[in-house]
């Protein structure tokens, strides 16, 4: 496990108990085969910060039905999002960024949680950051984008 600033403070001095984390995964980009992620794991890392109050895997359409009963089994809510076939298939993207800065801005949460890769999700951080939220961010290699490593308060590569 990589941590990279993990001396964030907890927003409104409230313990892990007591903050909230709206936690968004970028299912096309970090629910591959060749990263083998663990849901549960990704989980485990994201409640150490505080308890989830929402949980999110976004996936398209092409999906395999074995992958849509996993995430579910592991207590995450499936987004299924339409999307044009491609081997670049980023559809997602949209739908997790507005998913995203709607918690950051319209919610009572402490921390926003991204697993993602992409840095196409640097506004979404930035955003997050600007309203008071502290970002996580959970990643994999390779193409873990250094822009989002930089910009996250909490930076962990599975």
């Amino acid at each position: 496990m990589e941590t990279y600033a993990t001396k964030a403070k907890r927003p409104s001095n409230r313990s892990p108990e007591d903050s909230a984390v709206s936690l968004f995964v970028d299912g096309p980009n970090m629910l591959r085969k060749e990263f083998m992620i663990d849901l549960r794991e990704l989980k485990k890392r994201v409640e150490q910060h505080g308890r989830i109050v929402v949980a999110k895997v976004f996936i398209n359409q092409f999906a395999p039905e074995k992958l849509i009963e996993a995430i579910i089994n592991e207590g995450y809510k499936v987004e299924m999002i339409l999307a044009v076939e491609s081997d670049d298939a980023n559809d997602v993207d949209v739908s997790v960024a507005v998913a995203a800065t709607e918690a950051a801005l319209m919610h009572d949460v402490d921390y926003i949680a991204l697993a993602t890769r992409d840095a196409d999700f640097l506004p979404v951080i930035q955003k997050a950051k600007e309203y008071g939220k502290k970002v996580i961010l959970v990643g994999a290699e390779p193409g873990f984008s250094a822009s989002l490593r930089n910009a996250a308060d909490i930076c962990e590569v599975m």
